[in-house]
């Protein structure tokens, strides 16, 4: 008779993997994780708004305020991943 079947061997694995997972996160992480994607929501939806204004523009606006919107966004997402790559080197995350 097998006291470990593969079913249960998996459990087994994942609960102590997501054992390890809990252990590693904490509230400053958490705080962090979360305020960094504040900063990319507002950017989005600051870009949201320009690209809504852009149309029914002529075409140089519009392709102008569609690429203001667009660096709008990839300067979200660079400030939120600083504040990310800043807490993890705080923590030190790899």
């Amino acid at each position: 008779m097998k006291l470990i079947t593969m079913p249960r061997l998996a459990v087994l694995a994942l609960a102590g993997a997501s054992l390890g997972l809990a252990a590693c996160n904490n509230t400053a992480d958490d705080a962090t994780e979360q305020a960094a994607d504040q900063v990319e929501q507002a950017s989005d939806a600051a870009a949201d708004q320009l690209e809504e204004a852009a149309e029914g523009m002529s075409e140089p606006r519009e392709d102008a305020l569609e690429n203001r919107a667009e660096e709008i966004r990839e300067r979200g997402e660079a400030k939120a991943d600083a504040i990310e790559e800043g807490a993890d080197a705080q923590a030190g995350h790899p």
